[in-house]
């Protein structure tokens, strides 16, 4: 008998298949590099009265490859990953060479702080930041004369 799939849909269902097949193949995880070579930090944020502080999870790095800059109104957290392993047989001809570069970058806008004041830490792959405010001027009140004169 007869399909009750129309031609072309049995097409499209095919070529749906082979895309899908495809895309368990080669994962996001295999285009991940293609699609930016900037990777976000995760963070955890906490404001107090008299500071901010910040917790970004860096696991793997060394102080040494972490830069924290701040150009007002923006501190900026950049780690960056340079990573190369090499297995040679004895002839020193290369088995296996894999190389793992990467970019961490994660900017906040922050108004109103002590820059000279930020104190960095990092301890088991978290880096703690220690942001302090600057405290706002309270205002002057200013009274009012009598027009006596």
């Amino acid at each position: 008998m007869f399909d009750l799939v129309p031609f072309g849909k049995r097409r499209e269902e095919a070529f749906g298949q082979l895309a899908k097949s495809f895309g368990d193949l080669f994962g996001d995880d295999f285009f991940a590099p293609l699609k930016s070579s900037t990777l976000s930090i995760r963070t955890d944020i906490r404001e107090a009265e008299d500071r901010y502080l910040i917790e970004a999870e860096l696991p793997g790095f060394t102080k040494d490859d972490i830069v924290i800059d701040y150009a007002a109104p923006y501190l900026t957290i950049k780690a960056v990953r340079k990573e190369e392993n090499t297995e040679e047989n004895s002839d020193r001809q290369i088995v296996r060479k894999e190389r793992r570069y990467g970019e961490y970058v994660r900017r906040f806008y922050v108004q109103d702080i002590k820059e000279e004041g930020i104190r960095a830490s990092l301890k088991n792959g978290v880096l703690s930041l220690e942001v302090p405010k600057r405290q706002k001027p309270e205002g002057t009140r200013i009274e009012i004369r009598d027009d006596e004169q």
